[in-house]
This record gives structure tokens, C-alpha cells and sequence, in this order.
């Protein structure tokens, strides 16, 4: 397993060329991967949906602490559906912009680790989505603006995983897309689709649970052809699978327990239940073990002695990359974006391809989740399913 990146309290971080830029951009948006800039790229740009969050607020605290903190006025990057913002990301990081501030949720996040990804340019989450999954695993405040505005031009960098996504349509057609957080195929993926937009705004994340229990009937296992890195491929009847750069979700559920934002692998959950105890199985392994019981040795010891039975239900893998390949099209998700259909999918972690500000007080508590011990081996393969 890579050895473990440390917190590290930096200055301005020097950009790195890279050749791994998306293959497949919005229309609006450029091929290549930005050009070899200067060390001191004191500049800030701002990504931000306007219709998210509150637009005169946002802009005169952003100004406010960017002058506090010496830099020059910021350079202001609305997003859309239409217009994701990646070209002008890139444009911005040419013209001296070092410090990229997300202000919305997990897509305006995505988006911009997306277009960050392997430049060395600095990702700051301004929290104001419904999930904020990466800024709730990075322990970044999610109700103070002001905090998380403090932390973003603070000196608190940390480099993370970013996984990176090859899709394949049934057409043959390919394209290549970052995420920060999860990736899922079949219920999860059914969910993000089915999610009600207007429903989403008013009650936030609570509006999955209503897309669960509206995809839950419809949704039919889907025989997924997978493989671990090299290993040989399996095959599997599978509800849903799950792919983690990190695992923890609102209401501090833990869908993965063991997955950490620098340990260069990605997390897999393979969901197979057969009837609705099977899913009340899941949601005790992920709702009382995992946040629970995980947390103390004794309750370590009792996951260990009973968890046999549970394996057909809920399996976790883990490994650098996962190949998925399925029979029919099937809807798939980043980060909560649905990405429409696929017939094959790789995903692979890329090892401290992002630079993110995350809070001075947590430097050198990186390990301690290591030190709490894992119930789990490092990797572990499912066996053929007839």
C-alpha cells in the first residue's frame, strides 16, 4: 500500500505539467491540461452556481478575506448545467490563479477538482450544497461561511486522492471524468437520476430518501462483470456497487468505514441483497457497526465473529483500480451527477492529485483512524457468483 501522506502546513504550492487532463470536456469547455505557471500564483478565482447561494454575500466576504489576506481581487467563474466552468478554471490557473475557492455543493466541487486535478493549484470548499460529502470527510465547517472562508486563505494544505472515471456508452463512445467523493452504478445511480431538483433545495439531502423509496420497486439486479487491478474478473448479481475515495455520510453514516482520502485506493461496496432484510442488514452493518461498534476493540472483536452471514449482502473490496462491465446500460453516477448510461467503466485512484485547505487544528490527526485498527483485510475478493 503507498506509504501515507502527512497534514503539512505549506506556502503557495508550484504547479506540475500534467498529461492526464479530462479526454472529454462540456462543449463550452477546451481539451489539455494547463501549462507550467509560475510558483507564486498569488491570484483567486471563484467557482459558484448563482443560483445556489446568496450572490452579494458571497462576494463581499470572498473580497473582504482576499484582501485581509493580500491577494488580488478574485476572478468570478459562474457554473451552470450548461456551462460547467472547467475552461475558464484552466485560463485562470495560466494567468497566475493559485488558489481555486468551490462555493456550492458537491457538483461545483467536483467540477472544480475536476479541472484542478494534478496541476498543484490549491482546491478551498466554501460548503453550501446539500451533501458537502468531501467537505463533511475533510472535517471542514458546513454552517459558518466565515470559518470556512478563514480556513480557505489560511496556510493549511493537504494533498488527496482524486479518482478518475473512463466511461464507456453503448455507442463505443468514451469520455473521461474526475471525482472526489463516489461513484455508483445501479440503485445509487437510479437514485441521483430520480432525485426531485425542487425537492432537493428545500429539504436537502433528505431528498434521496424519496428517490430511494420511489427507485427501490424498480430497480432489478444487474450481473456486473468486475475486476480488482490485475486480478482475475468475477462476476456478480448486484442491487448496487459503490465506488469510494471516502465514506462518510450525512447523519455520520459510514458507507465506508476504512476508506481514506490518501491511502492511493479506492473502496468498493457490493450490495446484493436478496429481499427487503436484506437491506435492513445493510443499513445495521452501515448505520450501527460501522459508526458504531467500530470504534472500540471489543466492538471490533463482535463484527468479526458475526459478519460471516452479512457477506452475502453487503461485500467490500478495495484496490488502486476496479474495471466494471455490464451486460445491458446502465444509468451511473459522479459525486452525485448523473452521467446517463454505461456499458463498461474503469476507476482509478489518482494519489495526491488534488490539493485542498483544510483546518490548521487537524494537522498530524491523519493517522489516528489507522491507529484505531480496521476490521477488515487490506483487500478482499469476492468469489464467482453463479
Amino acid at each position: 500500500m503507498p506509504a501515507a501522506r502527512r497534514w503539512r502546513t505549506v506556502g503557495l504550492v508550484s504547479a506540475e505539467s500534467t498529461d492526464e487532463a479530462p479526454a472529454q470536456l462540456d462543449a463550452s469547455d477546451e481539451p489539455g491540461a494547463p501549462e507550467n505557471v509560475a510558483d507564486a500564483r498569488t491570484g483567486v478565482a471563484v467557482v459558484f452556481n448563482p443560483n445556489k447561494v446568496d450572490v452579494p454575500r458571497v462576494k463581499a466576504a470572498v473580497r473582504a478575506a482576499a484582501t485581509a489576506a493580500g491577494r488580488p481581487a478574485p476572478l468570478w467563474i459562474k457554473r451552470s448545467k450548461k456551462h460547467q466552468g472547467r475552461k475558464r478554471i484552466r485560463k485562470a490557473l495560466k494567468s497566475g490563479v493559485g488558489l481555486v475557492l468551490a462555493v456550492g455543493g458537491d457538483g461545483t466541487v467536483r467540477t472544480a477538482a475536476d479541472a484542478l486535478r494534478g496541476t498543484g493549484a490549491t482546491l478551498a470548499i466554501i460548503p453550501f450544497g446539500t451533501g458537502n460529502l468531501l467537505a463533511r470527510n475533510l472535517d471542514l465547517p458546513l454552517s459558518s461561511f466565515e470559518d470556512a472562508l478563514t480556513i480557505a486563505f489560511g496556510n493549511t494544505e493537504r494533498a488527496i486522492d482524486i479518482g478518475v472515471a473512463t466511461l464507456t456508452e453503448s455507442s463505443g463512445k468514451e469520455s473521461e471524468h474526475a471525482f472526489v467523493v463516489m461513484a455508483g452504478l445501479g440503485l445509487d445511480a437510479a437514485i441521483v437520476a430520480n432525485t426531485n431538483s425542487a425537492l432537493k433545495d428545500r429539504v436537502g439531502w433528505l431528498a434521496y430518501v424519496d428517490a430511494g423509496v420511489r427507485s427501490l420497486p424498480k430497480v432489478r439486479k444487474v450481473r456486473v462483470h468486475y475486476a480488482i487491478g490485475d486480478d482475475a474478473p468475477h462476476s456478480a448479481h448486484v442491487r448496487t456497487i459503490v465506488v469510494a475515495n471516502c465514506g462518510s455520510l450525512p447523519g455520520n453514516i459510514q458507507l465506508m468505514p476504512d476508506a481514506l482520502l490518501d491511502d492511493g485506493l479506492l473502496d468498493i461496496a457490493v450490495m446484493q441483497p436478496k429481499t427487503i432484510f436484506g437491506w435492513l442488514k445493510i443499513w445495521s452493518t452501515v448505520g450501527w457497526e460501522n459508526r458504531v461498534l467500530r470504534r472500540t476493540s471489543l466492538g471490533r472483536s463482535y463484527i468479526r465473529l458475526t459478519n460471516r452471514g452479512r457477506e452475502t449482502e453487503l461485500t467490500y473490496l478495495r484496490g488502486e483500480s476496479i474495471s466494471l462491465a455490464v451486460d445491458e446500460p446502465q444509468q451511473f453516477e459522479l459525486d452525485g451527477d448523473d452521467f446517463g448510461e454505461v456499458v463498461a467503466v474503469k476507476l482509478r485512484a489518482d494519489p495526491g492529485g488534488l490539493v485542498v485547505k483544510v483546518a490548521a487544528e487537524r494537522q498530524g490527526q491523519l493517522g489516528a483512524r489507522r491507529a484505531a485498527g480496521s476490521s477488515r483485510p487490506e483487500r478482499a475478493d469476492r468469489r464467482q457468483e453463479q
